[in-house]
């Protein structure tokens, strides 16, 4: 095994090999890219990936199940993604690399699970890509009836295939602006839910606690309803991975990871927390708007704020757009670093202008084919397609905290000054990180939902692990 390099990385230079030269491939990957994102777009992508669809939509279904009781949902599901992204912050603070914790996967355990933890990311990225263009291309039609919806999300496909395709610099201003108008719509939101709560807000009276404590109390629907929220709100998190894989283009991808990793963490108590004890405080949690319509526009037009459907719908668009254009840009650099690392068909890596321009555009198509089968065949191709992504980004963090439990102990043993964000707790925090995701697994087998995704995204792995084995296999009697 060589050793680490006895000082941290800065832009440009190149992160040291630790085992089997899996680092020094990515630094290829890396150092044919560009470092055209600053620290205020890293900032903003790490918000952004924080405020989400899936806050501003997917909370009603998990606000229907579990009552008042969602927040305590929403602040354990948040308490275990502060832990991965600390553990993930930690390793990509020590070593920059747009692979992310597929290079950590590949460092810690083998090729076969950077293989595998990284072709399942690549997976997801794609596919949800198509699904955000689904769901922003029904806004436009409810604005503009009777246009297709496919032509919308061909029209937004295109926007921001050519934005990834152009330099990165790009793709952090529009995700930059995006972010912005999520945090600024959210932090109106509640700023005028807490003016509400505190009956200073012209036309509300203090609802004191009656919604938290009637129509069945804080837990009206036992605890079967409090998992199935809890299973909800952990799903609503995805997305905040993508800041680590931007770190590597960034100018400074030490300070800029760690100054990122950090600051997302109160934010993820502030706006889904936060918003969740807003909505259940003033709105009843079996409000058919809140499940029908959304939590957030069942708020507003709790308040009286007149056109609060389209302003969510406005809010909601942003936020479609802003991960369509994220998850793009993650999709690239994923299989660009896979590639650059023996992983993947040779040509998906080709880098032009520092952009891995082949990669931006078959992860493009990837999605818009995804969209063509939501029409061809919706009954079943499709189904199963979403199934199989259901539970991929538990796989993710699995692979993160293990990777960070045999990583750390090399650092501190090799090179201790590149702990610039160090995991709490340790080792205490990881190990109780992984008994949490194998909790997160069991509720998940208990549900006939989730069930059907735990087993397909259980398939989909194994397979993955299955292929990255026999690689690893051979890739090794080649070599001897």
């Amino acid at each position: 095994m060589s050793r680490t390099s006895a000082s941290p990385p800065t832009a440009g230079s190149e992160v040291s090999a630790v085992p089997a030269g899996s680092d020094v491939s990515a630094v290829k990957t890396d150092s044919a890219l560009t470092h055209g994102l600053k620290q205020r777009h890293l900032s903003m992508i790490a918000l952004g990936g924080v405020i989400g669809a899936g806050l501003f939509v997917g909370s009603g279904a998990g606000i229907a199940s579990a009552g008042p009781s969602i927040v305590i949902a929403y602040a354990i599901s948040g308490l275990l993604v502060m832990f991965v992204m600390r553990m993930l912050g930690e390793m990509s603070a020590a070593n920059p690399a747009s692979g992310s914790f597929s290079v950590h996967a590949e460092r810690a355990i083998g090729p076969w699970a950077g293989f595998t933890a990284g072709w399942a990311f690549w997976v997801l990225l794609s596919v949800a890509v198509g699904l955000e263009g689904i769901g922003a291309a029904k806004i436009v039609t409810g604005w503009l009836p009777g246009t297709p919806e496919w032509a919308w999300v061909a029209l937004f496909m295109a926007v921001f295939l050519g934005t990834n395709l152009a330099a990165v610099k790009n793709f952090g201003e529009f995700e930059f602006w995006f972010a912005s108008l999520k945090v600024v719509a959210i932090t109106l939101f509640l700023v005028l839910g807490v003016l509400a709560i505190l009956g200073v807000l012209p036309g509300t009276d203090t609802p004191g606690g009656a919604d938290l404590r009637g129509d069945g109390g804080f837990l009206p629907n036992g605890s079967n309803g409090f998992i199935i929220g809890l299973l909800a709100s952990v799903f609503a998190y995805g997305g905040l991975e993508t800041v680590t894989i931007a770190a590597a283009e960034s100018e400074n991808p030490v300070q800029g990871v760690a100054k990122a990793v950090r600051t997302a963490m109160w934010r993820i108590a502030l706006f889904y927390v936060g918003s969740m004890a807003v909505i259940v405080t003033l709105v009843p949690w079996d409000d058919p708007k809140v499940a029908a319509v959304g939590p957030f526009y069942a708020t507003l037009d709790h308040l009286g704020i007149s056109g609060a459907a389209e302003i969510m719908n406005v809010v909601i668009l942003v936020a479609l757009l802003s991960a369509m254009n994220a998850n793009i840009y993650g999709a690239s650099r994923m299989a660009c670093s896979l590639v650059a690392r023996g992983q993947g068909p040779k040509r998906l890596g080709r880098v032009s202008s520092g952009v891995p321009r082949t990669a931006v555009l078959v992860s493009s198509v990837f999605g818009f084919l995804c969209v063509l089968l939501s029409y061809w065949r919706p009954d079943d191709v499709f189904p199963w397609l979403l199934n199989m992504i259901g539970a991929v980004i538990l796989v993710v963090w699995i692979f993160i905290a293990v990777s960070q439990l045999l990583l750390r102990r090399r650092m501190e043993r090799e090179a201790p000054e590149k702990l610039v964000v160090r995991m709490w707790l340790f080792p205490v925090g990881t190990l109780l990180a992984l008994a949490a995701m194998a909790g997160i697994f069991l509720l998940m087998l208990r549900e006939p939902d989730t069930r059907d995704q735990l087993l397909a995204t259980g398939a989909l792995t194994v397979v993955l692990a299955a292929i990255g084995v026999v690689r690893q296999r051979r890739a090794a009697a080649v070599k001897n």
